[in-house]
């Protein structure tokens, strides 16, 4: 693994126990320049994976925990005429940071799960004829409980998308699960994490992920895969030349923390389910058979042949 990665890696392990594909994934996602959702029960750390990446990253950190009542001016700012100059000012809303975590998006409404959908894709804010660059890096981490519907609105398609990796943690296993309760005798988890990487860093990382080579037998794989989810009985709605693009920049970046300069199939399988899965739609056979994207997608990639690298 690249070493300042593995600084970074291990610095977020402080404080999220046995979870170290979710913390690469999330590194990933963040060299590929993309957006993550977290989607899974209450109370396994999404939101402290999260923030714990934040910490260990020094650039600007916002939280804006989304209600129902949480409006688009709270996410994207607002003008407001200044009474001495008689001239409109904007205001910051949260998304002017170079982290953002957006708890609980699907409580939002879909107004201002909208607001989103510029901030997320253009990385900028569109306001009374003036458009304002985010800075950069910037990085949109959301979470979503699936097993709560009351007051939720869910995410549309198009917002999905946005997304570059959707993951989930899952439960520890007993002994982890052990080191986390005995780690919440001695408050370690309420310690605040030390930066060990610079935003000028992450924008070095970046550059470097988009000189990692890659074959066009594995452009073809990917190809390949996505033309699967298509025509595949157990998907309604496969995967888009966008979601291609996606898991093309995701195989670099999981190359890169590899120490790698150049992709292999197994780069691709690595993140192919995270990439793909939640820009798909069941058939009935599919959700019957299987029941989770996830692993309709990891069934449909059996069918494909890796190339030989």
């Amino acid at each position: 693994m690249n070493t300042q990665i593995e600084a970074l890696v291990n610095n977020i392990e402080k404080i999220i126990v046995g979870k170290r594909t979710s913390i690469v994934k999330v590194i990933c996602a963040m060299l590929s320049e993309g957006h993550i959702l977290i989607e899974d029960v209450p109370g396994v750390g999404k939101t402290r994976l999260v923030s714990a990446l934040a910490s260990s990253v020094d650039g600007k950190f916002n939280r804006i925990q989304l209600t129902p009542d949480i409006m688009p001016s709270d996410i994207v700012g607002f003008s407001m005429i200044n009474p001495q100059t008689r001239e409109l000012e904007y205001k910051t809303g949260a998304a002017m940071c170079n982290f953002l975590l957006a708890d609980e998006i699907n409580r939002a409404s879909p107004k201002a799960q909208s607001s989103l959908l510029e901030v997320m894709e253009e990385h900028q804010i569109s306001l009374d004829g003036v458009t304002m660059r985010l800075p950069a890096p910037f990085m949109v981490m959301a979470t979503q409980n699936p097993v709560e519907t009351y007051g939720t609105y869910h995410l549309p398609e198009a917002q999905m998308d946005r997304f570059i990796m959707k993951i989930s943690m899952g439960y520890p296993t007993p002994e982890e699960e052990l080191d986390i309760i005995s780690r919440s005798e001695t408050n370690e988890f309420t310690e605040k994490l030390a930066a060990v990487m610079t935003v000028d860093d992450v924008m070095q990382h970046i550059a470097s992920v988009k000189q990692v080579r890659c074959t066009d037998s594995v452009k073809k794989y990917i190809v390949d895969l996505l033309n699967a989810s298509r025509s595949s009985d157990l998907i309604k709605l496969g995967a888009s030349p966008r979601a291609g693009i996606a898991l093309l920049k995701a195989a670099k970046a999981y190359a890169y923390i590899d120490s790698r300069d150049y992709v292999v199939p197994d780069d691709v399988k690595a993140v192919m389910s995270a990439v793909l899965s939640h820009r798909l739609m069941l058939s009935p056979k599919g959700k019957s058979a299987f029941g989770t994207a996830e692993e309709v997608m990891e069934q449909v990639a059996l069918t494909v042949p890796a190339p030989v690298e």
